[in-house]
């Protein structure tokens, strides 16, 4: 019997959970999601193989682990993970935002509750520069915005143009501030992400913008991806209160301001 729309979004819904459980817990069972959801060990294990398919996790005997390593989720799956402090995070990257500015957005879903944040508060008139087809949609409508989409090479699961037209056409645009999402942010390394071409993109963006602001949650905060944007200067980061107190007070003795909401 062909599987239905419906059981396509119940599987997807699990999924998603299973990923909120393992990023919170470090591991589950397959005996621990029969019982959380409510069935047959066979399908908690083909979520399982699915999720480890792609990338998300570690299958393990009996169950499954969190990956080390930043792994590069689809935006639909990243959505919910972390959904409460990335709110806030995008609501006070939105509030420094003055009327007249330019910025730049990144690819991301805490970048795109910036740009949420933005048409709620109704910050205007205001140019916004984006490489993220998802933050353009969102601000297409947004009255007094201005949307300038660099183009490249389509990113399927960031929903991002890259490539070196994207940084041709960024040589010749400035911005007050870019706001920059990353995937692991390093005392040493700095920010990092997991694609070398969202990387370079990233620090021809750094390039073109006064300011430079992390909005990344504390999950974030002390890991290292693969590919290291930069180097470049960070102004400010914008986090959630479970960042580490010792790593706030090392990025304050350098001089970057750090909001915790």
């Amino acid at each position: 019997m062909p599987r239905t729309k419906n059981s396509r979004l119940l599987a997807e819904e699990r999924r998603r959970k299973i990923l909120q459980m393992i990023d919170k817990e470090g591991q589950v069972t397959i005996t621990g999601l029969s019982a959380q959801f409510g069935v047959s060990s066979v399908t908690a294990r083909a979520d399982l193989d699915a999720l480890s398919t792609s990338g998300m996790l570690m299958r393990s005997h009996g169950g499954a682990l969190k990956r080390e390593e930043s792994t590069d989720y689809p935006l639909r799956l990243k959505a919910p993970l972390h959904r409460s402090e990335k709110v806030r995070i995008g609501r006070a990257g939105a509030e420094l935002v003055q009327p007249n500015e330019t910025i730049i957005l990144d690819s991301g879903t805490t970048t795109a509750e910036v740009a949420t944040h933005l048409k709620l508060l109704n910050i205007r008139p205001l140019t916004v520069i984006t490489h993220a087809l998802n933050i353009a949609l969102e601000l297409a409508d947004a009255p007094g915005v201005s949307v300038i989409v660099v183009g490249g090479l389509l990113r399927p699961v960031s929903h991002s143009l890259v490539g070196p037209q994207a940084e041709a056409m960024l040589s010749n645009l400035h911005a007050d501030r870019f706001f920059l999402a990353v995937d692991g942010l390093d005392l040493e390394a700095g920010p990092s992400t997991p694609d070398v071409l969202e990387a370079q993109l990233n620090s021809s963006m750094a390039r073109v913008a006064r300011e430079i602001v992390v909005v990344a949650d504390s999950s974030k905060l002390g890991r290292q991806s693969v590919s290291r944007i930069g180097p470049i200067k960070i102004h400010r980061l914008i986090t959630d209160r479970r960042a580490p107190a010792d790593f706030v007070d090392a990025l304050r003795k350098r001089g970057i301001q750090v909001s915790l909401v």
